[in-house]
């Protein structure tokens, strides 16, 4: 039985992409207007839920963890993580030109390593195949 990847599976890994990235970006932006946080105050976590910007980021990763487990339900996590690390890419763009912040060559070379690894990933099977087992039954 082959396990291919219909249009709506694809949504669903472009969802878990983009989700997990626009998520953190958001949440990037608001942890950034809230300024640093340490374990000795941690009613600034508190308070950093009052910030748009960090409901906004959760709200998106909620929807992202609903797709991330619906792509789990029908494909293998060795499959999935991989798949979806197409996101480092998305992150490293929206970083630099949303968050304007400085990405480094060695942080593009390693985007570049990361899609080149997802092409290796994604020529391979969504689900592993395991032989059918046969059940000697007793009279």
């Amino acid at each position: 039985m082959q396990h291919t990847l219909t249009p709506r599976r694809w949504l669903v890994l472009i969802a878990v992409m983009l989700g997990a990235s626009i998520g953190d970006a958001l949440l990037g932006i608001g942890m950034k207007q809230l300024g640093p946080v340490s374990l000795n105050h941690l009613g600034a976590l508190f308070f950093a839920l009052k910030s748009p910007w960090i409901i906004s980021g959760i709200l998106v990763l909620l929807g992202f963890m609903a797709c991330y487990m619906t792509a789990l339900s029908w494909a293998d996590i060795t499959f999935v993580l991989p798949a979806t690390a197409f996101g480092n890419v998305i992150v490293t763009i929206l970083s630099r030109f949303w968050l304007h912040e400085h990405v480094s060559r060695s942080r593009w070379l390693g985007v570049a390593l990361i899609v080149i690894g997802v092409g290796f990933v994604a020529n391979g099977p969504s689900r592993t195949e395991y032989a059918a087992v046969e059940v000697e039954v007793l009279p």
